[in-house]
């Protein structure tokens, strides 16, 4: 194996560590800013996740988008008109790879070179970084790294588990490899995250002998599609992001359980437990064919684990039942083991997160970014493209980064909320990154789109009106968003609606500098 020296890389040259969603559109706006991105992946095809032949994939045979195609999708790029709502993962992969083509990507892309440290270096930041036989070290002013949240399956300590003895084993949702596996077994399937539910449901539907569902609290649970409109464009609007600013946080909590009790029902009339206390407490997770499993008695729902004993399985409430395969959906934990110990001490990185300014700058630690590290609740891509941008205006020298002080408030105000997992809901983190880019839509400017700007969904397009990267066909892509699967098609404001626009001019909206 060969070494080379020390590089130092042209100025303009932004490091990019990872190809998925999150590396691509950080090239893209990075590009736009006349910074020259070299993008690392380890894998011989980019997409992250998308890539089912990466080993680092989750993906599994049929799995489909939880989010709709208006909000898997960035701005400068929509799906096929033949895509379903739901587009699959070789459609995801496809467009992705479309969008680094049309953005001319392409050549930015070191592929089958994974990272295998990450330094400081006296004049920037030192790459160590591996293809084929070859070793680089690079140093660059610059770095993104956009690796992604799921990079690391966490399995729960559970007593007896080493020992459980069912004929398929225990492992992750990360391995699960279609329904097949399972048919005519007996199956529990633990978490209530969406893939452990989809799983679940996948399970069940595909001949299992019997499936149970296992976890800590039970959620409520919203289907994918309300009414025929995908529930991302309902549920996580800009109105009620700034409701906050309005309302305390016992009546937004009400408002939101009142919400989804409408749009989809207790769990407990499915025939799972009910949810202690309301949606902030108990939390919400999504899929479209759990609860109707529940009710026709495909799924039993058991509370979490108590330990573990050959094939049998006890739980909580003191029943136990014998299965063949556990299956844990229970979430990951970030892991970047090249990171250098300064970096990982610097930023409090843990299994869970870390300390950074709008989870994205640290002030020690200038000209490295992070993108997309936290745990996302709704559609990833409008955030990480609003991320992206801010990204590429900091570092592309059209706006600076936040003052030292703010960034300091900001990694306090990151470190105050570390307990756990830390869930970030998208219309929050969408409507965050949108002000730090100065992309957010002044709604005194488009009263023909307030309607949609204010209940319909956070579509990238949506962000794309005024500020930097504005498109002129943006409004008419923003109402067309809107009214995508007969969700908002009027600029009628229904009374809710008119209540709630009335409360919010209590208050001064928001808007862009």
């Amino acid at each position: 194996m060969s070494t080379k020296n020390h590089v130092n890389m042209p100025e303009n040259a932004v490091a990019v560590i990872g190809a998925g969603p999150a590396g691509l559109v950080a090239a893209r706006y990075l590009i736009a800013r006349g910074l020259v991105p070299i993008i690392f992946e380890a894998s011989s095809r980019l997409g992250g996740q998308w890539n089912s032949a990466s080993a680092a994939s989750a993906i599994w045979p049929g799995m489909r988008t939880n989010t709709s195609r208006v909000m898997t999708a960035f701005s400068d790029l929509d799906h096929t008109s033949e895509s379903a709502a739901y587009p699959r993962q070789e459609e995801m992969l496809d467009y992705l790879e479309r969008y680094a083509f049309t953005l001319g990507l392409l050549p930015h892309l070191r592929l089958k070179t994974r990272v295998e440290r990450l330094e400081r270096a006296d004049n920037g930041w030192l790459i160590s970084s591996a293809e084929d036989k070859e070793v680089r070290s690079e140093v660059f002013q610059r770095v993104v790294v956009a690796t992604g949240r799921q990079n690391l399956p966490d399995l729960p300590a559970v007593p007896g588990l080493d020992g459980f003895a069912g004929a398929l084993g225990a492992v992750h949702t990360a391995q699960y490899n279609g329904s097949e596996r399972y048919r005519g077994r007996k199956v529990l399937v633990a978490g209530c995250s969406i893939s452990a539910l989809e799983i679940a449901s996948d399970i069940a539907l595909g001949g299992a002998a019997q499936v149970v569902s296992s976890n800590r609290r039970q959620r409520y649970i919203l289907p994918k599609v309300i009414a025929g409109v995908p529930t991302d464009h309902v549920m996580f609007s800009r109105a009620a992001v700034l409701m906050e600013s309005v309302l305390p946080p016992e009546m937004l909590a009400e408002g939101l359980t009142m919400k989804v009790l409408k749009v989809a029902g207790s769990p407990d009339q499915f025939g799972a437990p009910r949810p202690e206390g309301n949606a902030f407490v108990a939390g919400i997770s999504q899929s479209q064919g759990f609860l109707p499993a529940v009710a026709e008695g495909r799924i039993a729902v058991k509370p979490w684990m108590e330990r573990v004993d050959g094939h049998t399985v006890w739980f909580r409430d003191g029943t136990s039942v014998n299965v063949d395969a556990i299956l844990f959906g229970t979430g990951y934990r970030l892991s970047m083991p090249w990171l250098s110990e300064d970096i990982i001490r610097m930023i409090r990185l843990d299994g869970y997160g870390a300390d950074l300014h709008d989870h994205t700058f640290h002030p020690d630690l200038p000209g490295l970014a992070f993108l997309g590290l936290f745990d996302l609740i709704g559609p990833a891509f409008p955030v990480l493209e609003l991320q992206a941008r801010w990204v590429a205006q900091c570092f592309g020298s059209s706006q600076s980064l936040p003052a030292r002080a703010a960034m300091l408030v900001g990694v306090e105000r990151s470190r105050a909320t570390r307990s756990g997992p830390i869930n970030l809901p998208m219309h929050v983190a969408a409507l965050t990154f949108a002000r730090n880019a100065g992309a957010e839509p002044d709604l005194t400017i488009w009263p023909d789109l307030e309607r949609a700007l204010l209940f319909g969904p956070l579509s990238p397009i949506s962000f794309r009106l005024q500020g930097p990267d504005l498109l002129p066909h943006a409004p008419a892509k923003t109402k067309a968003a809107a009214a995508a699967f007969g969700g908002i098609i009027t600029d009628d404001f229904t009374p809710e609606e008119e209540g709630i626009r009335q409360l919010l001019k209590l208050r001064p909206v928001q808007t862009a500098a």
